[in-house]
């Protein structure tokens, strides 16, 4: 009878595009079922060569880039004096917006795959490194200090203890860093690649073929959902086991005094522009486009630059924080209405995943056009790009909490709402704070993809420009600004989620 259901909804829906499809005829914003599947059956070809060369990249970028993230998550958690530094490190990279690295990895690899591939990595380990995180510190300190007091390594207590409890989180990660990675090897290939959905995409689009453009968008939403699926059941398959109660009181932390806090930034400011500098040096790249952060400070010292990269930047943000609440938001949200209505999840997670897989470079045009070019339009894109990731990870925390705990509810008589504000929500927030970090460089870089395909203004556009005109200064100068932005927003998340989780969640302060 579900399956019924399930078959005739879809069924419904189809007629439903259809109808809306025949009623403006001749549109640039909507293609109905009918013709696109006409178009990919006269180009089967040519999209089934497309769609093998960028899944190859997306799954190669995906493998390295997570493999990335569970060796730095494995040095932070053994060796924890590390974690600020390396995390630095992760996020700065992280916030490198993909439409800026992308010509510059093109310069640096030429033609080939290489830009793809790690332009897919990039896309996909910093998501999986906070996931990951979240499920090696969710264990109580009463296990931690058990092991200590029989003398076991931290690697010991790493293989017994910390990595049973992550396996949900890793395996959320890597639903979430699916999709991610397909994005990235598109927007390689957007960048002078030979071959793949990317270059047919940026075709399509600049020809205005909107049959071509709703085709490339579903075949690349079908096969990210095919990935976000097997991962889903294999971390089914592998984790099969309740939570169980995390027995830590609330911590004091230990305070920094001002001064070895502004110590401590400094040395990670300095770490981070010595490894700039002599990563370049060493390569010996050419000064004409891999500048250095002697060459961006000198750029920016010129008040016209700097005027003109803060005022972009102005426009970025501002559009960027609407969508950003948005869409944690409304994520949480429904997590939290699936937990009290799980039938409800029949109908909105294959939405929120269709809504996912498909790659921002193809739907950031369409919402655009559909919404307008103003605010409503970039909040929409924006909250899309953040609203999937929150629920998947926020989903997962509600999951995460003890069972005894909910059976003791539910023994009192409390309700189902009782339940999900007392118990659920508090063991949901390590998942959504992680979400919420993890959202602001998926922010940024949302906000820019829609600035470069759509609305012409903000960070955006600038690099955009700057790269196709080989303006290095400004294009360097515009990466090293959003970067800062992202890295002092990401900070003031973190300080409120150090102040929350010492109460509901200690153990991921450890």
């Amino acid at each position: 009878m579900i399956w019924f259901v399930r078959v005739l909804g879809i069924c419904l829906f189809l007629v439903a595009w259809e109808f809306a499809a025949r009623g403006v005829p001749g549109s640039v914003l909507i293609a109905g079922p009918s013709e696109i599947a006409e178009h990919i059956q006269s180009e089967f070809a040519l999209y089934t060569r497309a769609a093998f060369a960028t899944s190859v990249n997306a799954g190669l970028g995906f493998v390295f880039g997570n493999l990335a993230a569970i060796v730095l998550a494995v040095i932070m958690i053994v060796v924890p004096k590390s974690a600020r530094l390396l995390s630095a490190f992760a996020l700065l990279l992280f916030c490198i917006p993909l439409i800026a690295s992308g010509p510059i990895l093109r310069v640096l690899f030429g033609p080939g795959e290489g830009p793809q591939i790690t332009l897919a990595a990039l896309a996909v380990y910093y998501t999986t490194l906070l996931a990951l995180l979240v499920g090696l510190r969710a264990v109580s300190q009463n296990w931690t200090d058990f092991m200590a007091v029989y003398g076991r390594h931290p690697l010991s207590t790493l293989r017994y203890v910390r990595a049973r409890a992550s396996l949900p989180y890793l395996f959320v990660g890597l639903q979430i860093s699916a999709p991610a990675s397909f994005l990235g090897a598109m927007i390689g290939e957007f960048t002078g690649a030979e071959r793949g959905l990317g270059v047919l995409t940026l075709r399509a689009m600049r020809g205005l073929e909107t049959e071509a453009t709703w085709a490339l968008a579903i075949i690349s939403a079908s096969i990210a959902m095919m990935a976000y699926a097997l991962l889903g059941l294999l971390g089914r398959r592998l984790v099969g086991y309740t939570p169980v109660i995390l027995l830590s009181a609330p911590q004091g932390q230990p305070t920094q005094n001002l001064w070895m806090r502004v110590a401590e930034m400094a040395f990670i400011v300095g770490a981070v522009l010595a490894i700039w500098q002599i990563s370049m040096d060493v390569s010996g790249l050419n000064r004409f486009f891999a500048k250095r952060p002697g060459d961006v400070f000198v750029f920016l010292a010129e008040s016209e630059n700097l005027a003109t990269v803060l005022s972009a930047l102005s426009e970025t943000l501002g559009s960027a924080l609407p969508g950003y609440l948005a869409g944690l938001g409304l994520g949480a949200a429904l997590a939290a209405a699936l937990i009290l209505a799980p039938s409800l999840g029949q109908v909105a997670l294959p939405v929120a995943v269709a809504l996912r897989a498909v790659p921002i470079i193809t739907t950031a045009p369409l919402l655009v056009l559909a919404f307008g070019r103003g605010i409503v339009g970039t909040t929409v894109v924006v909250a899309v790009m953040i609203f999937f990731p929150t629920l998947v990870a926020c989903g997962q925390g509600l999951r995460q909490t003890p069972g005894q705990i909910v059976e003791l509810f539910r023994s009192y008589g409390a309700s189902k709402w009782q339940t999900l504000i007392k118990a659920q929500l508090p063991a949901m927030l390590p998942a959504f704070f992680a979400s919420a970090r993890m959202a602001v460089p998926a922010a940024l870089l949302a906000v820019t993809t829609v600035e470069w395909l759509a609305t012409g203004q903000g960070l955006g556009m600038l690099m955009a420009m700057t790269a196709s005109t080989s303006n290095y200064n400004m294009l360097w100068s515009c990466v090293a600004v959003i970067a800062l932005a992202a890295s002092a927003i990401y900070a003031c998340v973190a300080m409120i989620e150090r102040r929350i989780l010492r109460v509901y969640a200690s153990e991921q302060l450890s």
